[in-house]
C-alpha cells in the first residue's frame, strides 16, 4: 500500500545468520522503494552469542514488544557453545507458544534453474505448502521420566491434541487451498496407528471440509506420503498435518526444491502476528565467508510481504530471484553459487529495481 509505514521486527540471529539477513533487508528495502511503502525495522539481541555475554534468552518485554509487530524478520539461531535445547526452549519455542504462532507455513517451490535430488523434475512442477500445526503434538514437553539412569528407567513423551488447535490449523488449510489454482488438500497423518490423535484429525478435516465444497481432498499416511513425495511432489497442492509431521516432510520437501538455501519459512498468528525466517542453521563454521547463499532469507522476507498485504512488491521479488538464478548463480548449495553471498543480494536487488 502507497505511503504505509510497516513496523517490522529483525533478529539476525547467529553464525551467518547477520549475513543473509542483512541481504534480505537489502531486498526488502529496495521493494520499499520501487512500491511506495516504508519498513522500519526493530532489532532485537537474540542469540546464542547474546546469551552468553548476557544470560538473557527471550525476555517477557522483548516478547510483548514483538507479538504488538505484525511482522519480524529471523536469521538463524544457534551457537555450538550452548548446549542443545536452551535457545531452542528458551527463544524459539517460548516464541511460538507465548505469541501463539499456531501455523507453520512452508511453500515448496521449485524455481527455475534450481537443481533438485530427483533425477527429473516433473514437466509440471513442484509448487506445493505444507502447513504444520505449530503449538501442539509432541512439542509441547509433556511427558517425562520414571527412575531416570537406572536400567528400569522409563521416558514419555505426550502428544497434546486439541479440538480448537487441530480446528483452527486445518481451517487456515482450507482457505489456503480456496486461494490456489488447483484448489485441492491433502491431510497428512497416521490413523492406523496412532488412532486417538489422529482419529481427532481426520474428524474435523472431514467435517471442515464439508464446508468447502469447492476444494477437494485426500488422506495420506505419513510414510505414504514421503515416498510419493520422491515420485510425484506435483500431486501436492496444499499439505495439512501435525507438527511433528510436518517438521520432518518439510526437510524433505527442501531437498525437493533445492536445498536448505532456497526454504523459506513462516511462524502465523494469522491476523496478529508473523515470524519469518530461512529453514537452515546458522552454520557457523561458514560465518564471514561470504559463501553462503542467501535466498532463503529473501524469500522468507518476500513471505513477510505477502503476510502485510504487499502481494505485488513480494511477486517482483520472486521474479528477480529467478533472474539471479538464471543469470549469475551456478548453484545453490554452499560455496558453489558462483557468486558471494552480497552479491547474490546485489542481483535480486537490481533485478528488482530494473523490472519495468
Amino acid at each position: 500500500m502507497a505511503d504505509h509505514l510497516y513496523d517490522v521486527g529483525l533478529i539476525p540471529g547467529d553464525g551467518t545468520g547477520p549475513e543473509v539477513v542483512a541481504e534480505a533487508r537489502k531486498v526488502l528495502d529496495a521493494a520499499a522503494e520501487r512500491f511506495g511503502f516504508r519498513l522500519r525495522f526493530q532489532t532485537f539481541p537474540m542469540s546464542g552469542r547474546h546469551y552468553l555475554d548476557s544470560g538473557e534468552l527471550l525476555t517477557d518485554a522483548q516478547l510483548s514488544e514483538i507479538g504488538a509487530l505484525p511482522a519480524t524478520l529471523m536469521g538463524a539461531i544457534g551457537t555450538p557453545e550452548v548446549r542443545p535445547g536452551i535457545l531452542e526452549r528458551g527463544v524459539l519455542l517460548k516464541m511460538r507458544f507465548e505469541l501463539d504462532l499456531y501455523i507453520n507455513l512452508r511453500p515448496v517451490k521449485l524455481l527455475p534453474g534450481v537443481p533438485t535430488v530427483l533425477a527429473k523434475a516433473p514437466e509440471d512442477g513442484i509448487d506445493f505448502v505444507v502447513v504444520r500445526e505449530n503449538t501442539e503434538g509432541l512439542y509441547c514437553g509433556a511427558g517425562g521420566f520414571h527412575k531416570k539412569g537406572t536400567p528400569e528407567e522409563v521416558a514419555t513423551q505426550e502428544s497434546i491434541n486439541t479440538r480448537k488447535g487441530v480446528e483452527r490449523c486445518v481451517r487456515y488449510a482450507f482457505d489456503l487451498a480456496k486461494t490456489r489454482r488447483r484448489k485441492h488438500l491433502t491431510l497428512c497423518g497416521k490413523t492406523n496407528v496412532l488412532t486417538y490423535a489422529f482419529d481427532l484429525w481426520e474428524r474435523v478435516f472431514e467435517e471442515v471440509g464439508a464446508e468447502y465444497g469447492d476444494v477437494t481432498r485426500d488422506y495420506n499416511h505419513v510414510d505414504a506420503l514421503c515416498m510419493f513425495l520422491l515420485m510425484s511432489p506435483q500431486r501436492y497442492d496444499v499439505i495439512v498435518t501435525d507438527n511433528m509431521f510436518g517438521d520432518i516432510i518439510t526437510d524433505v520437501a527442501a531437498m525437493l526444491q533445492g536445498g536448505l538455501g532456497v526454504a523459506a519459512s513462516g511462524n502465523l498468528h494469522p491476523g496478529k502476528t508473523a515470524v519469518f525466517e530461512p529453514v537452515g542453521g546458522s552454520a557457523p563454521q561458514f560465518t564471514g565467508k561470504g559463501v553462503i547463499n542467501p535466498l532463503a532469507a529473501i524469500a522468507s522476507g518476500q513471505m513477510l510481504l505477502r503476510y502485510l498485504g504487499e502481494t505485488d512488491a513480494a511477486a517482483a521479488i520472486e521474479r528477480a530471484m529467478i533472474a539471479t538464478l538464471k543469470n549469475d548463480m551456478k548453484g545453490v548449495a554452499v560455496g558453489e553459487m558462483g557468486i558471494g553471498t552480497s552479491d547474490v543480494g546485489d542481483r535480486v536487488r537490481d533485478y528488482l529495481l530494473a523490472e519495468k
